[in-house]
């Protein structure tokens, strides 16, 4: 479509779908048989399965439904079937030829299929699994490098090898690093084991992003299809929350003052209220004063507009709050291909959603604000 804006628009949250081979074929091979791979059931679908269980994230979502929303939402399904995924999920040149029909110039690439995987417990076999997908997504952003910009999967459980898969993703040509939006209980991101982490991602400074749905093994997260499971879904923000609050009380900021951690596809109307909170309970409740008393008169909301940025996708309540939240705060992502996404309409419904904002403003959020973040 005509571009008719003056700002570059940047996708902050595009994915790929994984295609059916990409483990099978890549993976080391004392991992290969339980790697992730297709299987096919009666009703004609195809489901990932790894390590002999079946992960939850269907083509229909994932990417042969891109744009039915807009046109007929009554026939959207999670299942269907690799061969009718959109080829701007797989194949480069296709989605950078999406990315221009929707108006998009730069796109920050998570996986699909890989959201689900954080899921899988055994941690050498995670490790193995994210190493292979995160060498072939490079591979699939250097046919278009000034377009396609890559984000690493890194599992912190074990945290040596976290650190070590950070500094190999910078390495490869990586933007930024994703991590479970929440880890494993009694494993908080306020614990002192993830210091190295923090650490080497400041040093770096490579991005940590905590996308929706990435919940460590699940935890906290009721299973697909059950009563508790929509109230996950529409609650996804929570997670984040918890995430970000427990890092903010920590010191981590303090201690790393170049560490920038992102929230993913939560929307961001919550911020406003999150950042009143954690003020007034670091002035307030003995509690907090107990654990946390920063240097300089900061306060939590300070390192949160300093340190967090938070991406949205059709959040108009979150950007009537955009100056309480930190515009610089604030970053767009389109969704691509997911059925939820807002392809082919991009364009059309951010400059509606920022309609009210100045044109400095529409600037730093469509674009200018994940350019500072990830130095495109």
């Amino acid at each position: 479509m005509k571009k008719t804006s003056r700002y570059r628009i940047i996708s902050s949250d595009n994915h790929i779908v994984e295609p059916p081979n990409l483990w099978t074929a890549n993976i080391e091979p004392e991992f290969k048989t339980r790697a992730p791979q297709l299987t096919y059931e009666i009703d004609g679908e195809e489901w990932w399965v790894c390590d002999g269980k079946k992960l939850e994230t269907g083509f229909g979502f994932s990417g042969s439904q891109t744009g039915m929303r807009f046109e007929t939402p009554e026939q959207m399904s999670a299942g269907d079937t690799f061969e009718n995924v959109r080829k701007g999920g797989y194949i480069p040149a296709e989605h950078v030829k999406d990315m221009d029909l929707d108006g998009v110039d730069v796109s920050v690439i998570y996986p699909s299929l890989g959201l689900q995987l954080f899921r899988v417990p055994e941690n050498y076999l995670l490790n193995a699994v994210f190493r292979t997908y995160n060498d072939w997504v490079a591979e699939f952003c250097r046919v278009s490098p000034e377009r396609l910009t890559p984000i690493g999967m890194i599992n912190v459980d074990l945290i040596d090898e976290a650190v070590r898969e950070i500094k190999r993703c910078k390495d490869i040509g990586m933007v930024g690093v994703m991590i479970p939006v929440y880890p494993l209980e009694g494993h908080r991101y306020n614990s002192p084991e993830y210091e190295p982490l923090w650490k080497m991602a400041n040093e770096l400074e490579m991005p940590i992003s905590l996308h929706a749905a990435t919940n460590r093994v699940g935890s906290g997260e009721g299973e697909p299809g059950t009563d508790r499971r929509i109230s996950v879904v529409i609650n996804f923000a929570h997670y984040a929350m918890m995430s970000i609050t427990d890092i903010i009380f920590a010191g981590v900021f303090e201690r790393y003052p170049k560490l920038q951690v992102g929230s993913i596809e939560h929307e961001i109307a919550w911020a406003a209220h999150m950042l009143e909170r954690m003020d007034w309970n670091y002035r307030q409740r003995q509690a907090a004063q107990e654990i946390a008393r920063f240097s300089d008169d900061m306060l939590p909301s300070d390192f949160f507009r300093r340190n967090v940025f938070i991406s949205f996708q059709e959040d108009g309540l979150g950007i009537q709050l955009r100056d309480y939240i930190g515009v610089e705060a604030l970053l767009w992502g389109s969704d691509y291909p997911h059925q939820e996404s807002t392809f082919p309409r991009s364009r059309q419904i951010l400059e509606k959603i920022l309609s009210d904002c100045t044109e400095e403003e529409k600037a730093k959020i469509a674009g200018g604000n994940a350019a500072r973040v990830y130095k495109l």
